[in-house]
């Protein structure tokens, strides 16, 4: 007997929906449709289309409706920290700040004074990042007090669009994770933040957990789009959260990467780590299924290079990946090393313009060629998982001999290898589409067509295809992780 789920997957570039049949113990993808997403500058300020998203979604829902396919559950996954205002009246208070908008400086600044870095992390467990909505929620009480005053509630990207669908609002652990206002070890709110922040404790949702089955699609939504009566579900709303939940690993000796605009790298534990070791490296601890904790760091990715891509396309010269991965690896080796997570890259007017002053300022030189561009991202970001894998050892005591890569730069045959060369580490690429997979599995599991998150994950085992990396050693990458550990820790 075959089962059909519906994945609405959100990301930073594109949102698609996708349609995933369970058969026999198999699972196989059609993306259904797929639209182009990002944000939007207005008055000096990033923005979120997310009344757009809503119709693209519903779009893809015609779509499937189209084929006659009777869905068991739908969910929607997105990125983390973005939120939107609502209440019994008005179902958007305003079109909500993507993370990046420059807003959060001054709040995040001042919160790391007082209350200070070790009050916040004791209560939450969370990485430091300007992004998160701790500092979104704090602006919104400095300068937009009016819409708190009159707002009933905040969700997040994907549980604000289950809510669009069903009606019920509910924030999903892995999401509500990702705030830096979620307590572990409570498994609520962080009481004391709220507190300290005068936050309003009227407008934080009820927490639930992954695979929680919210209600039926609204009937006007049934009407608009023509699909049978289907169980809005929420799943891992976070698509990192998807992702991790649909790695085809066993055993504990393993580390996850999921690579996409922004790489998260870390390893599965049954508890968190929160300690003055982990706080020094910055480390998170994030919410995954069945009660995990998904301990990582969140890291620059892809960004760099879809920064670069959309510069060059401004320039006349229009590249897709595939090309660009092909000039990069003609491209000659190691010749410029970044550090990724220097700040200059969060959000620059021209990346590589920042990366040639990066270069310049460390004496090497400037890239001059998209394939030297993108062999210096590339090399640079492989390098930044080897020394993120060593912490990770040092931190949990885990010894890690496999590094699973997934999402979309899971594709990038270069980047798996040279993943492997600087981690020193069995490199496993795929499947490309993780995030969807986790989406559609744990909507199998909540539906009882799974049993476990280890069934979830031999069926991802048994369904997708997996590449195999193995690390090739030499005198040359030794020096290069020295000198890219110099240049991390400020030397020329």
């Amino acid at each position: 007997m075959e089962k059909h789920y519906i994945a609405c997957d959100l990301g930073a570039e594109s949102g698609r929906v996708i349609l995933g049949t369970l058969r026999d113990g198999r699972l196989t993808l059609e993306e259904i449709h797929r639209f182009a997403n990002g944000a939007t500058k207005i008055q000096n300020s990033l923005r979120w289309n997310i009344t757009r998203i809503f119709d693209e979604l519903k779009q893809g829902l015609r779509m499937v409706a189209a084929r006659g396919v009777t869905a068991s559950g739908m969910s929607v996954d997105s990125w983390g920290v973005d939120y939107v205002l609502f209440n019994d009246r008005q179902p958007m208070l305003g079109l909500p700040y993507q993370y990046r908008d420059a807003r959060t400086e001054r709040t995040y600044a001042a919160a790391l004074e007082k209350p200070g870095r070790e009050v916040i992390f004791a209560e939450t467990g969370i990485q430091f990042m300007a992004i998160n909505t701790l500092y979104h929620l704090i602006a919104d009480v400095n300068e937009n007090s009016d819409l708190l005053q009159i707002a009933d509630q905040f969700l997040n990207i994907a549980d604000y669009l289950n809510y669009l669908f069903c009606g019920v609002g509910r924030a999903e652990v892995s999401l509500a994770s990702t705030t830096q206002l979620y307590n572990p070890t409570t498994g609520q709110w962080s009481a004391e933040l709220i507190q300290q922040f005068k936050l309003p404790e009227k407008i934080f949702p009820p927490i639930v957990a992954s695979g929680t089955r919210l209600g039926p699609l609204l009937t006007e939504v049934r009407d608009e789009t023509g699909l049978a009566p289907v169980e809005v579900i929420a799943t891992c709303s976070h698509d990192t959260g998807a992702a991790v939940a649909a790695v085809p690993a066993e055993g504990d000796d393993w580390a996850y990467l999921s690579s996409g605009t922004w790489s998260l790298i870390g390893i599965e534990l049954p508890d968190p780590r929160i300690n003055n070791d982990v706080l020094a490296e910055n480390f998170t601890n994030e919410a995954g299924l069945n009660g995990t904790t998904r301990f990582l760091k969140n890291i620059v990715g892809l960004w760099l290079l879809q920064e670069s891509r959309r510069s060059w396309a401004r320039q006349g010269q229009s590249l897709d990946y595939a090309e660009i991965n092909q000039l990069a690896e003609q491209a000659e080796p190691f010749r410029s090393l970044i550090n990724p997570d220097d700040p200059r890259f969060m959000s620059p007017a021209d990346m590589p313009t920042a990366i040639d002053s990066y270069c310049q300022e460390t004496n090497q030189p400037v890239p001059e060629t998209p394939g030297q561009y993108a062999r210096c991202i590339l090399e640079s970001l492989a390098l930044l998982y080897g020394r993120t894998l060593d912490t990770v050892q040092r931190l949990t005591g885990r010894q890690i001999s496999k590094l699973h890569i997934v999402g979309g730069g899971s594709q990038s045959t270069l980047l798996n290898q040279l993943a492997a060369n600087a981690t020193g580490r069995t490199v496993y690429a795929g499947p490309v589409e993780a995030t969807a997979i986790g989406n559609v599995l744990i909507q199998a599991m909540a539906m009882g067509d799974l049993e476990s998150l280890s069934e979830l994950r031999g069926v991802v085992h048994d369904s997708f295809t997996i590449a195999t990396y193995k690390p090739e050693s030499s005198e040359l990458w030794e020096q290069t992780r020295q000198r890219f550990t110099e240049l991390v820790r400020g030397g020329k």
